[in-house]
């Protein structure tokens, strides 16, 4: 079948060999579930196939795209329970993409452990260097193995019509028996490998990009090079040399020799070039850290999660590690640890007073110091929600300083008072605690804090009833002798630039808070303020940290929409990343940016403090230039199906969607195209008025119509308009779970224009 590009790179690889081969390996669910499992590597190089040593039983397969990282040794807690069973070096963790559970293995010996983990990391990197026409291949050789039922590598006109099904093609008979019997060179009556390349390529035939390929071509059969800067300056309106990139994208994307020699692009080139990275609606030069990381944390917007430890809901869920290392991983630099008393002196992280499970704390800590810095080198926040007596506090605070070491922010940057907070770019590298604090900053430079070795602390719903006009030192003295909570020294030492207090007004924050407080807020107490004093809000935010974490009677750890909190500058939105969905998209789509570290810059007008900006009256801000967006909707290209009945194919819409303030929020819908999830067409247009297009998100989804119920998720792809690339693009759909779906896609024109 299409050669996968990587054949050749297989056939010396002894660790691929042996998986080719085969191997029993035990598949480990609990300390009690460990089962004997044969795995091995299919023909393809791209399916992994195991199943049962027990006859009848059925086997599984998964796909290496699924496979997100290979974990060695015992780097799951799955197989941290069973260290004392099974040594670290016969046992690895296969990572999947989005929500998908690990899958825990242990071999029967280290070498093999080695083969496995080296021959997955080896598939891993060839798909990533897979060129465009390589993974063309690769889905056609995928779609030939699933239809050619009886394996005998061709395809009969039944299978092909099965297959149909399968992509979601709705054609009637006669049009499907014409496309074979044209592929059908040999007129054997079956379709085998090249022939079979030439149906699917038949099939994909896009007109759409056909059209414009042809607009700009003058001779009808190729894009010389100045046709192709033509186009680039026309329509994508590209403005930096562009002969240049006329000359790279050639070099890049055309698959022609005799076409290179001229300096021209076939339209296979063409094709190359629009669904490839530069071809996409994402603009590459945002991918990487672009923005200056050097201006003050509350400057930022900061990718931050809610109950990190749950990976379902937040009553009954399964508490684990693995929501930090998956987190972490993600991208996101604010984690919660919802700390609670434990057996024997340790202290433990669950969603208390429910039946969530339990986890240690110095597990938690453990995960933090290993993850926190493998996708981003920006610091990390912990908040931490402090239920302990001084007891086992005082064990957290070890367990921070002597598991985190030199990771942990225990001072000052250079142990002066400071002015101000530091910036990413200066903590690189370092974990910050967010927790309660005695004291405040500027006593641990001139010795104020008491030599105590516990502080007396208020919780935060009791401080609510000091008086606001009465919060001098002395009343709030009297108030804490009658307080709850205890803090230990130590655990309060561990807070330098992050002090979680009690938010009483805007007005008392003007006057007295400091640089380093943090004030938490719900989200519905959050929007109450939004809606009372949004200006307020705003300027708060420009001087210090807000944390929005979503309300508690989102037992089923649903999430609010992110974008309002935004809209105030709040910078720590936390949400249930174990939740996939809208809140997640935007969450996903604004930090895709910036090198995906976690930090996107906030526009100018919401840093500056005299500059007052109100999301509810984005008009009488300065420097007010709305924009229009106008986007046609051309066509869709092999959505994923959704139904799974054999006969059930797919009436795509396409659902454009703005998030940003409040004047900005909008929707507009394409009509629907009857039975065809393969190609449809639409050419529809759709108009946006942007009033503050900095703060804007765009929010692309594909639904399958249905009159009488609700519409199917089918695909969505989420960013910002600011990363928005004008002219033709592909979008390249993603999964409920943020996950990529190839080859899924919608091709669209796009323009972005001044408001006249």
């Amino acid at each position: 079948m299409a050669s996968t590009g990587s054949g050749l790179r297989i056939r010396g690889d002894d660790n691929l060999q042996s998986m080719l081969v085969g191997t029993v390996m035990r598949k480990i669910k609990s300390r009690t579930w460990k089962k004997q499992r044969y795995f091995k590597l299919q023909d393809d190089c791209m399916t992994i196939w195991y199943k049962s040593k027990k006859a009848g039983k059925p086997h599984s397969t998964f796909s290496v795209t699924d496979v997100e990282a290979i974990r060695e040794g015992h780097q799951s807690e799955v197989l941290l329970s069973i260290a004392d069973e099974f040594p670290a070096d016969r046992c690895f963790t296969l990572v999947f993409r989005g929500r998908r559970a690990n899958l825990d293995l242990v071999a029967e010996s280290a070498d093999e452990a080695q083969s496995w983990i080296r021959g997955m990391r080896k598939l891993i990197e060839n798909l990533e260097n897979m060129g465009e026409r390589e993974k063309l291949d690769q889905w056609i050789g995928d779609w030939f193995r699933k239809a050619d039922k009886n394996n005998d590598g061709r395809m009969n006109f039944k299978e092909v019509q099965d297959l149909l099904k399968m992509m979601n093609v709705d054609m009637n008979e006669h049009h499907a028996l014409r496309l074979f019997t044209m592929a059908d060179k040999s007129q054997s009556g079956t379709l085998e490998d090249d022939e079979f390349v030439l149906f699917y390529k038949m099939l994909t035939q896009r007109d759409d990009v056909l059209r414009v390929f042809q607009e700009y071509s003058v001779d009808g059969q190729k894009l010389s090079q100045s046709d192709l800067e033509d186009f680039l300056r026309e329509e994508q309106l590209e403005g930096d040399d562009i002969q240049q990139h006329a000359k790279e994208l050639i070099e890049r994307y055309e698959p022609s020799d005799a076409a290179k020699l001229l300096n021209a692009m076939t339209f296979d080139g063409f094709l190359m070039y629009l669904g490839s990275a530069e071809g996409s609606i994402f603009n590459p030069q945002r991918r990487g850290i672009f923005q200056d990381m050097s201006q003050p944390l509350c400057h930022y917007f900061i990718s931050s999660s809610h109950n990190t430890y749950l990976m379902e809901d937040q009553l009954r869920g399964h508490s684990s590690v693995e929501g930090y290392i998956r987190a972490l991983c993600r991208g996101c630099r604010c984690v919660e640890v919802d700390c609670w008393d434990g057996a024997n002196g340790e202290p433990i992280v669950y969603h208390g007073h429910t039946f969530t499970s339990k986890i240690l704390f110095k597990d938690v800590v453990n995960a933090v110091g290993n993850y926190a810095f493998k996708v981003s080198e920006y610091p990390v926040i912990l908040s931490i929600e402090n239920h302990c007596s001084v007891e086992q506090q005082r064990v957290m605070a070890q367990h921070l300083n002597h598991i985190l070491g030199d990771k942990l922010l225990k001072s000052t940057l250079d142990g002066k008072a400071p002015i101000g907070l530091p910036s990413p770019e200066d903590l690189k590298g370092k974990i910050l605690l967010k927790a309660k604090k005695i004291g405040g900053l500027e006593e641990s430079f001139n010795g104020m804090v008491e030599d105590s070795l516990t502080g007396e602390f208020s919780d935060e719903d009791e401080v609510t009833e000091i008086d606001e006009d009465n919060l001098h030192r002395e009343s709030v003295r009297r108030r804490v002798r009658r307080s709850k909570q205890r803090l230990s020294k130590e655990l309060s030492d561990c807070v330098v630039y992050c002090k979680s207090v009690h938010f009483s007004s805007f007005k008392h924050s003007r006057i007295h808070s400091k640089f380093y407080e943090v004030a938490s807020f719900t989200e519905s107490k959050a929007r109450k303020h939004l809606r009372e004093a949004g200006a307020e809000f705003v300027h708060h935010n420009s001087r210090q940290l807000t944390r929005v974490y979503p309300s508690g009677f989102r037992t089923d750890s649903s999430n609010f929409n992110p974008q309002e909190m935004w809209n105030a500058g709040c910078q720590i939105v936390a949400l249930n990343y174990q939740t996939a969905g809208e809140g997640m998209d935007l969450n996903d789509g604004l930090f895709s940016q910036n090198g995906n570290c976690g930090y996107v810059l906030k526009p100018s007008f919401m840093k500056e403090a005299e500059k007052r900006f109100d999301p509810e009256t984005p008009q009488k801000r300065d420097g007010y230039q709305p924009v229009v967006l106008t986007i046609q909707v051309i066509s869709g290209q092999q959505l994923p199906k959704v139904n799974i009945k054999e006969d059930s194919i797919v009436d795509p819409l396409v659902r454009v969607e703005i998030h940003g303030v409040p004047m900005d929020q909008a929707k507009q819908e394409t009509r629907y195209i009857e039975n065809n999830g393969f190609n449809p067409v639409w050419y529809d247009t759709l108009r946006f008025t942007i009033h503050t297009p900095e703060l804007a998100m765009v929010r692309f989804v594909v639904e399958d119509y249905d009159k009488t119920s609700k519409n199917d998720f089918v695909g969505q792809y989420t960013l910002s308009l600011s990363c928005m690339q004008q002219g033709y693009r592909h979008i390249h759909l993603l999964s409920k779970d943020g996950t990529s779906i190839p080859p899924s896609s919608l091709f669209v024109h796009i323009r972005i224009t001044d408001l006249e």
